[in-house]
């Protein structure tokens, strides 16, 4: 498509595009009282794309009625880079909102609103940025990808996933790192522990099969994990330089008197690159399993949720080294968790890197700093001049 057959000037400029973004509630939330379509955010988004030549494809994610995924490809070919972003918000308390969250509000040299920073400025910034290549000759194309839940589920990615889409070569997410190249982020893990043994009068222990107490037995297994793990992984690159396992919330029992039939724990897992999540549950089931049988106690052990796998992108990576040079930063590790290890799945070369501070994120009064502004748009035109042109 040559540039006089697209439409640039009916798209509109950055504060317009995101003002629009901000104004479409799309929390997604695992309470349904929170939980909102992101359609609206995607359909616009079509519509900014198309009149610049992008071939728009609407993917609903499989089993999650008005969750949608976009797929938006300039140019064709094989290889090409990909700019990623979540479509998504967090749920939000307007009590501790200066403004409005849905109305893109400025002051103090910033932009305030709900997704501002992560991550609905990053769409914004990246169609600016791409507003430059439309009807340019690409060798390789340039691929906007919006994903559904990636605050929640992370269904959205995981649909693209199994599905084989976007094909490319490279990768960029654009969640608030203050454009700082993030090349590798631990995972996590969120796990469900029960017993459940026989209540009965604790005058005589014998009536009973007391879960609580199986439950103690279980902690100590997994603390001595715990050791065993932290002595075994060790990654430099991260500020907690070891694999965490918390021990999240625990409940059992009903009354001190009564030999405790039921007891729960909570607990989560961050695990560093190079440790399998299948392999992590399976040796906390191979110590917490002979505590139950030997106290005759019915166990479950389960996700709370999917889990995130932890990535890692070699500092070797053309990719990494690019945005070394666009950013003047070196790429370094993050302990929140992001889409990248979908996007490895998919065989990218992947990197986080976009504008607003983490800092900011899931925060009532989130904004983005209008400084970041120009330079995000800068390095996004020169890695696409790098892999597209």
């Amino acid at each position: 498509m040559s540039q006089s057959e697209v439409n640039v000037a009916s798209v509109p400029g950055v504060k317009d595009m995101l003002t629009r973004l901000i104004s479409l509630p799309s929390i997604s939330s695992a309470s349904a009282k929170w939980d909102h379509s992101n359609e609206a955010v995607v359909r616009i988004l079509a519509e900014w794309l198309e009149p610049l030549g992008f071939a728009v494809e609407i993917l609903e994610v499989p089993g999650m009625p008005g969750k949608f995924n976009l797929i938006a490809t300039l140019g064709s070919g094989p290889g090409g880079l990909v700019l990623s972003g979540h479509t998504d918000t967090v749920p939000y308390d307007d009590q501790r909102w200066t403004s409005d969250p849905f109305t893109l509000t400025e002051r103090d040299d910033r932009w305030y609103g709900l997704g501002t920073c992560d991550m609905k400025g990053f769409f914004a910034l990246a169609i600016e940025a791409a507003r430059e290549f439309a009807g340019a000759p690409l060798k390789e194309p340039l691929i906007l990808l919006a994903t559904a839940d990636e605050e929640s589920s992370m269904n959205g990615a995981r649909a693209l996933a199994e599905a084989g889409k976007p094909k490319a070569r490279y990768a960029v997410i654009g969640e608030p790192t203050s454009l700082k190249p993030v090349r590798m982020h631990k995972g996590i893990m969120m796990e469900r522990l029960k017993f459940e043994g026989q209540s009965g009068h604790s005058s005589n222990p014998a009536l009973g099969r007391n879960a609580l107490e199986g439950m103690h037995e279980a902690l100590s297994e997994l603390l001595t994990l715990r050791s065993h793990w932290q002595e075994q992984y060790r990654n430099p690159n991260f500020e907690v330089q070891v694999p965490t396992l918390n021990l999240g919330c625990i409940h059992g029992g009903d009354n001190p008197n009564r030999i405790c039939a039921q007891c729960e724990l909570h607990f989560d897992l961050r695990p560093l690159p190079g440790m399998d999540m299948d392999s992590l549950r399976q040796a906390i089931l191979s110590k917490v399993r002979p505590v139950a049988e030997r106290r005759e106690l019915s166990m479950e052990f389960e996700p709370l949720f999917d889990g995130v796998p932890a990535f890692e992108t070699p500092a070797d990576a053309a990719l990494v080294k690019a945005c070394e040079k666009l950013t003047g930063h070196t790429a370094h590790a993050v302990a929140f968790a992001t889409e990248a290890p979908w996007l490895q799945k998919l065989g990218l070369e992947t990197l986080v890197m976009g504008p607003g501070s983490i800092d900011q994120a899931h925060q009532p009064d989130e904004y983005i700093e209008l400084a970041q502004l120009e330079p995000t748009i800068r390095i996004l035109k020169g890695l696409i001049r790098q892999f597209c042109l």
